[in-house]
């Protein structure tokens, strides 16, 4: 299981973050085949073989990976901070979507939104479960509930990654209250 993190951080930051360390390229839609990255990911450190990739994909609890169609390409569902567009369809969320931080973050989000910082998006959610799991890893918990339906009333985008967490450019205070 341990080694399953540790692959999968390895994972999430050359799929996500830093494609070029290893000497990738992220394609359209952030796909990379799926042979280039296990000889890329070989080469520097991490061997790492299919039915090790396969489990991954299939066990992380966050759904981070995805295969495509064919089970040849893979990429991370969300979470960029490199240039690439992920090809996302925009679609109509829920009325209110959540967004769990820590406490020590909040002065700053009631002062200035939800920003997506490095990050393509900021990340929600559909539940408070997974907002509370996201968010305590930063710390004490606060969970903000979104108004998305305002959001979209006054012309938000969102988008819905395959691993169903929900995204957007940006969420203004105004659209924000606590839980």
């Amino acid at each position: 299981m341990e080694n399953l993190v540790r692959i999968s951080k390895f994972l999430s930051k050359h799929l996500r973050h830093a494609p070029e360390d290893i000497g990738i390229t992220l394609e359209a839609g952030g796909w990379v085949a799926v042979d280039t990255l296990l000889e890329a990911c070989a080469k520097h450190g991490m061997r790492i073989s299919r039915e090790t990739l396969n489990n991954v994909v299939a066990d992380n609890s966050k759904q981070r990976f995805a295969f495509d169609e064919t089970g040849t390409l893979i990429r991370a569902n969300q979470g960029h901070s490199t240039n690439v567009s992920l090809e996302f369809e925009s679609l109509t969320p829920p009325e209110t979507l959540y967004h769990g931080t820590a406490t020590k973050f909040l002065p700053s989000i009631l002062e200035t939104g939800i920003r997506r910082m490095k990050r393509h998006h900021v990340h929600l959610s559909s539940d408070t479960e997974t907002a509370a799991k996201v968010g305590s890893r930063h710390g004490k918990l606060v969970i903000l509930e979104v108004n998305t339906r305002a959001m979209v009333e006054a012309g938000f985008v969102f988008y819905r990654s395959e691993n169903n967490v929900w995204l957007v450019d940006t969420v203004p205070t105004k659209y924000l209250s606590q839980k």
